[in-house]
């Protein structure tokens, strides 16, 4: 309720620079959306070449990449942290080449070292998956694939960063061209190494992770290539004096990035723990549970783009002192979120059988079960949509303003407690089953949803503001 009654009638989405700002967010929202989607297609590349080995190495290289992309995805948030201070730089004082630059750098000396942390916990990945009662038999395959992956790690979040930093210097599209770049890259990759083509020999499953490697290696250099001969982005000199030490700046960057970091693990937590639940109840209940997230992490893809939009544009008004534009740029990307989000639950709500069929086929009678459990799964999803995009794109907008440790700590309350309490409690010890985690899921997303336009409601009074 709070999230429809506060956004429509903000006055701050009003005025003779409202539709500025709608535009200006969409142009930069619209290539960061995109990127989101093709990165999801860089990971489709290799189930899609995998699945051909079979079940148990399809099996292995999904948990290994369970891992893998949760830290990797942690660490993009942390060297995220250089969006709003690149940001707030450039509002503060247009042509802040040297500022952007020390930022830049920092910001890569941040990720490398934390790169360097996350390739030492993937070789605990056989301890962390023998916990969790995985099959011996897929422990061993996805072990050394995962070892081998690790080697991606260095690239992978030094690549994470150049898109953050092209992305808040204006040339967003750079990202995602080099992203669909990225996909082409791996599927040539998979066709080379796991099927030895080109004159390789065949490597099977650990050619998947051979390719992902090759291919965060390469989306690094195209990014470095970009840095070296884009006119507009070559003046900052971003790849120049690397070794110096700006301490100050490291500092910021590890006091930004580390509440977002945090909060990524907290709602992967919770979303990852969803599906362990519902594996304890019935593998059809689980097969169900990930159609239906499937399509809601493509719909989340938009109001994901929109929050790192949002950051840039209100990190740029924060920088500039301009009250007015953090508000408007705060509550029109919110607007758009939501606004999306309510017209992704009413598809959902209207077609879910057709939605459905995109991934299975529902006629089959094999698949009625299946079907049941995923169209009750949709209906919750379809509820949750608001909240979702809210809680995203209020998060970022909140960034924006460089305010993320209290944010973490709403995200750690409202993932863990009232969602997944609610999860285990109605999921484990009533009939609902897999409904009862799925609303579980939904109370966390409209707890730190609530909390968070509270907080950014209430900004100037708690001092948020320049």
């Amino acid at each position: 309720m709070t999230v429809a009654t506060s956004l429509p009638t903000s006055p701050d989405l009003a005025g003779p620079h409202a539709t500025s700002e709608w535009r200006e967010m969409l142009r930069l929202a619209a290539p960061l959306v995109g990127a989101n989607l093709l990165q999801m297609a860089v990971f489709a590349v290799d189930v899609l070449f995998v699945a051909r080995l079979g079940a148990e190495a399809l099996a292995a290289s999904s948990l290994a990449v369970s891992i893998f992309g949760l830290l990797i995805w942690s660490l993009t948030g942390l060297v995220g942290a250089t969006s709003p201070l690149i940001a707030a730089e450039l509002g503060r004082r247009r042509h802040a080449v040297r500022e952007v630059r020390r930022t830049v750098r920092m910001g890569a000396w941040v990720g490398v070292l934390a790169a360097v942390v996350a390739m030492a916990l993937c070789q605990l990945g056989g301890p962390l998956l023998r916990a969790t009662g995985q099959s011996e038999a897929v422990v061993v395959r996805a072990v050394p694939f995962l070892a081998v992956l690790s080697l991606a790690c260095v690239p992978a979040v030094l690549s994470s960063l150049l898109r953050t930093v092209v992305s808040t210097l204006g040339r967003p599209g750079i990202g995602t061209a080099i992203t669909a770049l990225a996909v082409v890259v791996n599927g040539t990759g998979n066709w080379i190494f796991v099927y030895g083509h080109a004159g390789m020999p065949a490597l099977g499953l650990m050619g998947s992770a051979w390719s992902s490697v090759v291919t965060s290696s390469a989306m690094l250099l195209a990014y470095a290539m970009v840095l070296r001969f884009d006119r507009r982005l070559h003046r900052y000199h971003l790849l120049g004096r690397w070794w110096r030490a700006e301490w100050r700046r490291f500092a910021d960057v590890w006091k930004i990035g580390l509440p977002i970091c945090a909060t990524i693990v907290a709602e992967a937590g919770l979303f990852n723990g969803a599906a362990l639940l519902i594996g304890r109840i019935g593998e059809v209940q689980l097969a169900a549970h990930t159609v239906a997230m499937q399509l809601a992490g493509m719909t989340f893809q938009v109001p994901f783009g929109l929050g790192q939009a949002a950051t840039i544009r209100v990190g740029l008004a924060y920088g500039a002192r301009d009250h007015a534009g953090i508000a408007r740029a705060g509550w029109t990307a919110l607007a758009m979120s939501v606004g999306f989000m309510g017209t992704m639950a009413a598809v959902m709500l209207a077609i879910p059988r057709l939605i459905l069929g995109l991934y299975i086929d529902v006629g089959d009678p094999a698949n009625a079960a299946l079907v049941g459990y995923a169209l009750q799964f949709l209906i919750v999803a379809a509820a949750f949509q608001l909240f979702d995009g809210a809680q995203a794109t209020c998060g970022a907008v909140l960034r924006g303003l460089q305010d993320t440790r209290v944010p973490m700590t709403i995200a750690m309350f409202g993932y863990w407690v009232p969602g997944l309490l609610t999860a285990i409690g109605l999921g484990l010890y009533t009939p609902l089953g897999g409904m009862g985690v799925w609303l579980g899921l939904m109370a966390g997303l409209v707890c730190v949803a609530a909390l968070l336009i509270w907080r950014w409601h209430r900004r100037d009074r708690l001092g948020l503001l320049p």
